[in-house]
């Protein structure tokens, strides 16, 4: 059973096919913690939703750190930008319908050391282990 001290990291050059690492490790680590397929499934969509809404739908010259934290119960997601220029980040407005829908939390924004994303996603079956 994970323990709040628990943490993955994950340093991803910021294109589309290096990416799909980040989705892989957080279906691997909830389906670790007990979450349902469906939960898993909300979690890898909202992991493609807010990558996007980083790097755009090319990517970016630089990397993306990701900081998986596991809880008892749920699942945080902290990505980083790191970027040789500088570009606004944000969300459409279905992204948002979409990842309100699919995680219990999330945000996006532009941080001093660059752009950022956070998101929470709690197991609502506690029946699993």
């Amino acid at each position: 059973m994970a323990t709040s001290d628990d943490e993955v990291r994950l340093v991803v050059p910021a294109m589309p096919e290096y990416l799909r690492l980040a989705r892989v490790t957080a279906a691997g680590l909830a389906s670790r913690l007990g979450f349902t397929f469906d939960e898993v499934e909300d979690l890898r969509l909202a992991i493609d939703e807010l990558c996007y809404g980083l790097t755009g739908s090319g990517g970016r010259d630089g990397t993306v750190a990701i900081r998986y934290v596991l809880g008892a119960d749920s699942l945080v997601i902290e990505g980083e930008g790191q970027f040789r220029s500088e570009s606004k980040v944000a969300l459409s407005e279905l992204s948002e319908v979409i990842l309100q829908a699919l995680v219990d939390e999330h945000d996006l924004h532009d941080g001093v050391g660059g752009p950022s994303f956070r998101l929470v996603k709690r197991r609502h079956d506690t029946s699993a282990p």
